[in-house]
């Protein structure tokens, strides 16, 4: 009998001895991989009980709005109505994960919201640290290693959930993963983020999901709404439900799931110093003179590669100081969002639900 209890004896020092290591790029960690609730044992009573408590949802809303913008208001408003703590005036991960480290306590975090205005060809308005570059996979992973980003405590575990409401995000898987190292700790919080444009403050409901389309002209040079709604249509064949003129003109939701756009710009600005350069300074008189130089320095054109925005769909003007040569371009999206509604039953849009992996992904 002795021999059986030192066997077991063996066996339960192993298990308990035994652990999961985890790479996050930052440094190896130890995963202890706790659920919500933990099994604590002794040797007198088995199957005792501990229940993790977590905190109540927090959200950082990460901007504020400009102009006539309601994005970062509504999104307050909507949390705020859920009664989950809100958190102003962090505009960087930095910002974010030191707000995180400083106000920990006994329960660690469980849903942690990030609402940041975004989409995916001008990317996120998120810093990296305070004042520093705009998050990109590229920035941060930069920023992770050269150690400028503080390190998450242990406020965090297998449980909590980072969700950004950032449009699109999903979508970006390379920058999702990094995200992940970033939030590194000793147990690995979930990341979570839909490809879906999020949308607060809508007439019939107060937060939705909505699939994005593009379409592109250059700022200042609009070929018109009808022209538009047939390239857009091209471009999208696939879906057979959208009068894409109809949703080019309707700048709101009139009934549920009914498409709708709205627009925004991107600037691009490249400067060539021709002080110390052997070639000389070029002159242009048209646009596509512009468009074929652009193309021909392969620096400057890998932007455009990384945008998928055709050079064409830019508007390009050109200035000159001193020995600097400066190339500006501009281009007007319009994007048509159709909201996600329920394919049965009365319409009503699909529930933003964050265990749906079918409307997030989860890292």
């Amino acid at each position: 009998m002795k021999k059986v209890f030192k066997k077991l004896g063996i066996v339960a020092a192993i298990i308990l001895t035994s652990s999961v290591f985890i790479n996050c790029d930052r440094t190896t960690k130890i995963a202890k991989n706790e659920s919500e609730t933990a099994i604590v044992y002794d040797h007198i009573n088995s199957n005792v009980k501990e229940e993790i408590i977590t905190r109540k949802p927090l959200v950082f809303i990460t901007g504020f709005d400009i102009d006539d913008e309601t994005f970062y208001n509504n999104a307050r408003t909507y949390f705020t109505e859920k009664d989950f703590e809100i958190v102003e005036d962090q505009y960087s991960l930095e910002e974010i994960i030191n707000w995180l480290n400083q106000n920990e306590s006994e329960n660690p975090y469980g849903e942690i919201h990030i609402v940041n205005k975004s989409n995916p060809y001008k990317g996120m308005t998120l810093e990296t640290v305070v004042k520093g570059e705009k998050i990109t996979a590229e920035s941060l992973r930069k920023n992770i290693t050269k150690g400028t980003l503080p390190i998450l405590k242990e406020s965090v575990n297998a449980n909590s959930k980072i969700i950004f409401h950032a449009n699109g995000l999903g979508e970006n898987i390379e920058l999702m993963n990094t995200f992940k190292d970033a939030f590194c700790s000793d147990e690995l919080p979930s990341v979570i983020a839909s490809s879906y444009f999020s949308v607060f403050g809508g007439e019939f409901t107060e937060h939705y999901l909505a699939k994005p389309f593009y379409v592109f002209y250059p700022t200042a040079n609009s070929p018109g709404k009808v022209d538009l709604s047939k390239e857009i249509a091209r471009k999208y064949r696939e879906e057979k439900n959208i009068d894409w003129y109809d949703a080019l003109n309707n700048k709101n939701e009139r009934y549920v799931g009914d498409a709708y756009s709205t627009q925004f710009s991107i600037p691009i600005k490249f400067e060539l110093d021709y002080h110390n350069s052997d070639d000389e300074m070029p002159t242009f008189s048209n646009q596509q003179e512009i468009i074929d130089f652009i193309q021909q320095k392969e620096s400057l054109y890998a932007e455009f590669v990384k945008l998928n925005i055709p050079l064409e769909k830019f508007r390009w003007t050109t200035k000159v100081k001193n020995s600097l040569f400066t190339i500006y371009g501009k281009t007007t999206g319009l994007i048509v969002l159709k909201p996600l509604i329920k394919p049965y039953g009365a319409l009503e849009h699909v529930k933003p639900d964050t265990n749906n992996k079918r409307l997030y992904a989860m890292n």
